[in-house]
């Protein structure tokens, strides 16, 4: 059963990585984005969304873990 689940999850992300090639590959074009008056230099769309997708996966635990850390209350010894 284990090597049925490595294979199953070989194949995911197999797939996974090739989604993310056709997407780059498709997503040339380049864009300048704008947030608050800060203007980031053109970039190609692809790479944009997945700086932006890398960002989102560190603050998400950050985030999870400040509000848990914050739910447990202080610590008294």
């Amino acid at each position: 059963m284990s090597h049925v689940k490595r294979v199953i999850f070989f194949v995911i992300a197999l797939l996974i990585v090739f989604a993310t090639v056709i997407f780059v590959l498709e997503n040339k074009q380049a864009v300048s984005l704008v947030f608050l008056g800060w203007s980031s230099p053109e970039l190609p769309v692809a790479v944009s969304l997945i700086l932006v997708l890398l960002i989102g996966m560190a603050i998400g635990p950050l985030l999870a873990f400040i509000f848990a850390q914050k739910k447990k209350g202080p610590r008294i010894s």
